[in-house]
């Protein structure tokens, strides 16, 4: 049945079961992320790797300004302006693949490899698990991209928009958290 079918009392109830959904999915998410988490600073302890800044800084401030992209595609589809929204849409899902090309191009490259004992291991399980997500998040703008493109989105229902908008955010709130973890605490070893 499409969205347009039912009547704005059976979205809204339909979109109120959908957000309860999706934060309990961010909550057991939130564990996994934790535990990466808490695994860095059990086997790193207050060392960690010498590894690139100027690549960390400049993957971190893509990944940011991906955050604003994305607020703004939300914004637009509010406003029915969906020339805006689907371009918004293309930018973010183009900053995340340069976020995918510094990690993966660059970072990856670096002098840490995976079998690097705890440095190694930890390095590689966290941007690699946030890597993971970024690419959902990327399937999932272009899923939403596609939606719009053929006018399944309007001012009063997009839900769809806003949940793939809380995903990105949440995807960049990880890594405001594993940033400083990897690159900036401890004594560079």
């Amino acid at each position: 049945m499409s969205a347009s079918a039912i009547s704005q009392a059976e979205y809204e109830q339909q979109e109120s079961a959908n957000r309860l959904g999706l934060w309990l999915f961010f909550a057991s998410e939130a564990f996994m992320f934790a535990g990466l988490l808490v695994a860095r600073f059990y086997l790193w302890g207050d060392t960690r790797p010498h590894l690139d800044q100027a690549v960390a800084l400049i993957i971190t401030a893509v990944l940011l300004l991906s955050s604003y992209s994305m607020n703004r595609a939300e914004v637009m589809i509010a406003h029915d302006d969906r020339k805006g929204f689907l371009n918004s849409l293309l930018i973010t899902a183009a900053l995340g693949v340069v976020f995918l090309i510094g990690v993966i191009g660059f970072e990856w490259q670096g002098h840490i490899r995976p079998t690097d004992g705890a440095f190694g291991a930890v390095l590689y399980g966290m941007t690699g698990m946030h890597a993971l997500h970024v690419v959902s998040g990327i399937v999932f703008i272009f899923i939403v991209w596609n939606n719009g493109r053929k006018g399944h989105y309007s001012a009063d229902r997009h839900w769809g928009v806003h949940a793939c908008a809380v995903w990105w955010h949440y995807i960049d709130l990880v890594w405001v958290f594993f940033y400083p973890a990897l690159y900036l605490i401890g004594t560079a070893q």
